[in-house]
């Protein structure tokens, strides 16, 4: 096992506890960024290009037919192998956090759709289930396994937040542990289905699952209830009949008490344990191999690398596995950088078996929480991520800088612009022609000035372009009365009009008529 470190050249800041990394033909992608993304990378998911120990990251792109896909950070991932009908390689995504710290209850499926030397095309589709849907949840893990010809994936552990009922102003973003249910997913039909197993007592998160064939085995894992990092091994065999599936559990011996551990595969049935926690207030810098054969797992200690010091006397240390045998970890330098949120970073290489293609799901949590959420080791909490190959060799592409974004962590997007507001972001969908995966916003002009949704002030697309084009001031529904009342009517030069004359009838004299000589002098006076 060798340990280099690397030099992250670009907005190394929004590598964070709680990412994941995405393996598509060779190439790996991040994702699940800290904050919500910016307009130069609104798709949030990033190339990382690493040549000669140093790491750039390049933005990628969602196909028009995309859903809307938040950055989520702590999802259940897994990659879905194609059949002998399709030859893709996706991704299932599942829960998570959003930068609001809310928690996401759907599953996406993701796809590479087209990639260049210049720009890289996914697909991201939201997968609308029903019957026992598992409820918004974060730190647990996904697996498909493959029976009778059937696939089906697993969901199992994670954490969640209080019931409403339940949840006090002081208590309000409490966690507890998901109750220790297995949900049968059927992506065919759309369908859940949970079963509870009398082998698993206590809710887990954080832990490491790994899946071959019709078996998924869990290990370690953190309950909160307990506060204890689980000793058990679980086996969890799933038969897939024609009629109702079937569900075994075995607790096995010879398991490791750990969590937010990291597993990357090195051969056919051998995979590398690495990283994580023994206790609130340890790291376990031990490794260890595991060997899936003939339906049995072997788990034995293996030499571990020459730690560095910085890593020794860390406190808390995250990563992902980037396939092939290697494995990204993080540090953070907040004492040392000048950047209060970068990291360092290394990339742990395994030495193993060669490459394998055989269809194998690894699934594994690392890390620990955001280190502004939580003291460190307190609340261990890990990432999910899915990997099987590692290659860098990709041309020069435009790499992604946010030092070129405007600070729009203040605005946000997800605000409550007025009172009739109904953007939400779990059920937003866009409304303009110009919108992909955030709503249009307009600036009022109003005292110091405050966004408003477009949708919200009921504006066309006609209108909200032509005042985005236009240097004008707007006012929102709220104030444009407001400020008509404010306003100073100009002053306008009113021209003098002259009175006409009315026109006089000439007097015609009657000679019949008697005058008088007084009237005849008034007259030629």
């Amino acid at each position: 096992m060798s340990l280099q470190m690397v030099s992250a050249v670009s907005n190394s800041s929004l590598l964070q506890p709680g990412c994941s990394l995405l393996n598509f033909d060779g190439h790996v992608f991040f994702f699940g960024q800290k904050g919500w993304p910016k307009r130069s990378c609104p798709t949030g998911v990033f190339f990382l290009d690493i040549k000669q120990n140093e790491l750039k990251m390049k933005p990628a792109f969602f196909s028009k037919d995309s859903c809307y896909l938040p950055p989520l950070r702590y999802p259940a991932i897994c990659t879905l192998r194609g059949n002998a009908e399709s030859d893709k390689h996706q991704y299932i995504i599942h829960g998570g956090k959003t930068p609001n710290n809310d928690l996401s209850d759907k599953i996406y499926i993701m796809s590479l759709v087209s990639k260049t030397s210049k720009k890289t095309t996914f697909q991201c589709i939201e997968k609308d289930l029903g019957g026992d849907v598992p409820e918004a949840r974060y730190g647990h893990t996904i697996n498909v396994v493959h029976s009778r010809g059937k696939s089906m994936s697993v969901i199992f552990g994670g954490r969640s937040y209080m019931p409403l009922a339940q949840r006090t102003t002081e208590k309000w973003n409490s966690v507890v542990d998901c109750l220790p249910s297995v949900f049968l997913v059927d992506f065919e039909f759309g369908c859940c289905t949970s079963y509870i197993l009398p082998e698993l007592q206590d809710g887990l998160s954080f832990h490491v699952s790994v899946a071959r064939n019709d078996t998924i085995y869990i290990l370690g894992g953190h309950s909160l209830q307990n506060n204890t990092r689980s000793p058990s091994l679980y086996k969890l065999k799933v038969d897939l009949p024609l009629g109702s599936p079937a569900l075994t559990c075995t607790v096995l011996p010879g398991g490791i008490s750990v969590s937010s551990a990291i597993v990357t595969q090195t051969g056919d049935t051998e995979f590398v344990l690495v990283g994580g926690y023994q206790s609130d207030n340890q790291k376990r810098l031990v490794c260890n191999t595991i060997v899936l054969e003939d339906n049995k797992i072997e788990i034995v200690e293996r030499a571990s690398p020459d730690w560095t010091p910085d890593i020794k006397h860390c406190r808390m240390w995250f990563g992902c596995d980037m396939g092939k045998g290697s494995v990204l970890l993080g540090i953070p330098g907040a004492n040392k950088q000048l950047i209060s949120d970068a990291n360092y970073f290394y990339i742990l290489r395994c030495k193993g078996a060669e490459e394998d293609e055989e269809e194998e799901q690894i699934c594994s949590q690392a890390s620990t929480e955001d280190q502004g959420d939580s003291t460190p080791f307190e609340d261990s909490e890990e990432f999910c991520f899915s990997a099987e190959a590692n290659s860098f060799d990709v041309d020069d592409i435009d790499t992604y800088n946010e030092d070129d974004e405007e600070d729009e962590s203040e605005t946000g997007y997800w605000i409550t612009c007025c009172a009739s507001c109904n953007i939400d972001i779990n059920t937003w969908v866009p409304f303009y022609s110009t919108e992909l995966n955030k709503p249009a916003m307009i600036l009022c002009s109003n005292g110091a000035g405050h966004w408003v949704h477009a949708q919200c002030m009921d504006l066309s697309e006609s209108m909200l372009l032509r005042l985005s084009e236009a240097n004008v001031k707007y006012f929102c529904n709220e104030h444009v009365d407001l400020n008509k009342g404010l306003q100073t009517p100009k002053k306008v030069m009113h021209l003098k009009k002259q009175p006409m004359k009315p026109l006089r009838k000439k007097k015609t004299m009657n000679l019949t008529t008697p005058v008088k000589k007084s009237f005849l002098r008034r007259l030629f006076e």
